[in-house]
């Protein structure tokens, strides 16, 4: 029943091969995942977030729609993980904010969404245009996918020596 937990959650194990990574080295190696080339954030946890680091990302999808109310779409994407350095394990939990604003500007919130647990979520806006050659080619102007901020953190740990492990929820301390 764990090996179906496991992969439903996402979790991953490292190569046995890999030398183990102390807890401080690995806060420092996550940390090192910001960059000008990355468009979230790793920073320390609020005590609120029951987390030691906390990886957020805001985007604001382009504008859709016509006329005096076009709609805009903000999401808020945010991985919480904690350390149990016992058992060399970072337990991860998603948390994800969805608004659509209408009017022009964003005036008032037409809905709101909230996701909690393993979130994976693409968002795609493009068109399809005829290139040169007469074939028809994915032109892409916008790209929302929650694994680009998951996926170097998931390889940090694992690459560590620790296991990633998704929760459903952050049991108390």
């Amino acid at each position: 029943m764990d090996g179906i937990r496991d992969q439903m959650a996402g979790t991953r194990y490292p190569d046995s091969s890999v030398t183990p990574l102390t807890a401080m080295e690995l806060r420092d190696a996550l940390l090192a995942v910001n960059g000008p080339d990355v468009p979230f954030v790793v920073s320390q946890a609020h005590f609120a977030d029951k987390a030691d680091l906390v990886a957020e990302w805001q985007v604001w999808e382009p504008a859709y729609g016509s006329g005096s109310s076009p709609k805009h779409v903000e999401r808020k994407f945010k991985v919480r993980m904690r350390f149990v350095p016992s058992i060399r394990e970072v337990q991860s939990i998603d948390e994800q904010w969805t608004v659509t604003w209408a009017g022009n500007p964003g005036i008032w919130a037409e809905s709101r969404e909230y996701s909690r647990g393993q979130v994976i979520e693409v968002s795609w806006r493009g068109s399809y245009e005829r290139g040169p050659d007469g074939r028809r080619h994915k032109v892409e102007t916008f790209r929302y996918d929650t694994r680009a901020m998951k996926d170097p953190l998931r390889d940090t740990v694992v690459g560590a020596g620790w296991t990633w492990r998704g929760v459903m929820r952050m049991s108390k301390w």
